[in-house]
């Protein structure tokens, strides 16, 4: 077998439409178009949205919301995971909240939250910590860092 003999298998392949090659063919005249209106019409079609000229839902619907451009979101992990996950003496920081699963997507940084109790004294440090968190974490003799 030679680079010139290679062919396709029966029936995987279909021959192209022949559109305006005489009536013959079945797709003369129109080419399969039908007659007139916008899909006949080069170009053709409708906007998505497009409701025939009535005044689309988009437009009808009052306009809501705001979204500040200035906040700023943090990976939350609450004070309890850090018990569940971590021996005392450890060194908490993104890397190792990463390779525990506490965190995924990151963001401005890790915010340590007041939820559970701790017992362990670990050394953490995050960009922020809520007042109850950074309390429960020195009280259990760790230390609270930000970065």
């Amino acid at each position: 077998m030679k680079l010139h003999e290679l062919k396709p298998n029966a029936g995987s392949t279909t021959a192209p439409k022949r559109l305006g090659r005489g009536v013959g063919s079945g797709l003369g005249k129109t080419s399969g178009k039908g007659h007139k209106g916008a899909k006949a019409r080069s170009g053709g079609g409708k906007a998505p949205g497009f409701e025939g000229g009535q005044m689309p839902l988009t437009r009808r619907l009052p306009k809501m919301g705001f979204v500040n451009i200035f906040s700023k979101e943090y990976a939350t992990v609450n004070v309890a995971s850090l018990e569940e996950r971590f021996e005392t003496g450890d060194v908490v920081d993104v890397d190792s909240l990463k390779k525990a699963g506490l965190v995924k997507k990151v963001g401005e940084g890790v915010k340590i939250l007041g939820g559970g109790e701790l017992t362990k004294k670990l050394t953490v440090r995050a960009a922020k910590f809520t007042a109850s968190a950074k309390e429960k974490i020195e009280a259990a003799g760790g230390k609270a860092e930000e970065v």
